[in-house]
């Protein structure tokens, strides 16, 4: 895949961390980037607002001194392997919220595979509406514009997709033990530590767009989780005591939704709810729906809903509730 072309900033950024070890001139990023020389001092005092320290000197030119943890489109776009995923990719470092800015571009003809992400939301939202606490240089949020030609209500298998990629990611990369809780969390020793919220735009037999939002908690630590909290949440630097390099995180993240979506396309869902059920504790447990019925799970539908069998043999589909393990 072609990468995503770089702004003019972060293809400086990218110059710079080349030339870490001296001084680059400015005679040679004018000649490398074909700016002038206001341009480029322009976009130096760009990355200094963000945070990175960058020494300015008569006849040397500049060097980059040390570099916070920010995400750069520099940083992820070049090294990435991916045929879909990620066609385009735009790093942000606030928005109101990763799904409502890609769901905007959707609506105004963004393609597929395009990537939205944030350093820091200031409205992320999850399942029902609920807020996700989104600070700044900690954790990851992005979404993932996705069109298949697929039946509207198959839609639902995309966010099992996303599942299965997280989980996988948060054991390669972060080096934890992560189960699917159904429908959309990720939990790791029945704290939640990442979310899934997709989002659809569709007509009665045709989807325009899907929208697959992720946040994952990767840096965040107990005192950066609102106290209102109704469920217990962790972070993969809670669970081990190491920091994440959320660069390698995301690429990892980037290629491994596109190998599960190319084979979603090419395969059909068999696979993904196989991978999804071999994650998910709750598959042939008992367990009660909203505190009423008991059955055991036995598998996914092709829509998403969970299969519970009760003692009798019959079997409800279940496609909303709370669904807890019974002792």
């Amino acid at each position: 895949m072609i990468p995503p072309p770089l702004s003019s900033r972060d293809r400086i950024l990218a110059l710079l961390r080349c030339h870490a070890d001296g001084w680059l001139s400015g005679e040679k990023i004018s000649t490398e980037l074909q700016l002038s020389r206001a341009a480029i001092w322009k976009q130096i005092n760009s990355l200094r607002a963000l945070g990175l320290a960058i020494e300015a000197r008569h006849a040397k030119g500049y060097r980059l001194l040390e570099i916070p943890d920010l995400l750069f489109n520099s940083d992820v776009a070049g090294e990435l392997d991916c045929r879909i995923v990620a066609r385009s990719l735009d790093i942000l470092q606030v928005v109101d919220s990763t799904n409502l800015q890609l769901k905007a571009q959707a609506e105004a003809g963004a393609a597929e595979g395009a990537v939205l992400v944030a350093d820091q939301q200031l409205a992320g939202k999850g399942r029902l509406g609920r807020q996700w606490a989104s600070p700044a240089g900690v954790n990851l949020y992005c979404s993932i514009l996705l069109r298949p030609q697929i039946p509207v209500q198959q839609a639902p298998q995309l966010t099992f997709l996303s599942a299965v990629a997280v989980v996988d990611v948060l054991e390669t990369v972060g080096k934890v033990k992560a189960e699917v809780k159904w429908p959309n969390d990720i939990l790791v020793g029945g704290a939640k530590i990442a979310g899934l919220l997709n989002e659809m735009s569709a007509e009665t037999e045709q989807i325009n767009y899907v929208v697959l939002g992720i946040g994952i908690n990767l840096n965040m630590t107990a005192d950066q989780f609102p106290p209102e909290l109704n469920y217990p949440a962790t972070s993969v630097l809670l669970e081990t005591g190491q920091l994440v390099d959320r660069r390698v995180f995301l690429r990892a993240l980037l290629e491994r939704l596109d190998f599960y979506y190319v084979e979603f396309l090419e395969q059909g869902f068999a696979s993904i709810r196989q991978r999804w059920e071999q994650r998910c504790p709750i598959i042939n447990r008992r367990v009660s729906v909203d505190a009423g019925p008991v059955g055991t799970v036995v598998g996914l539908e092709v829509d998403g809903a969970l299969r519970l069998q009760f003692d009798a043999g019959t079997i409800e589909r279940i496609v909303a509730g709370d669904v807890r393990l019974v002792n």
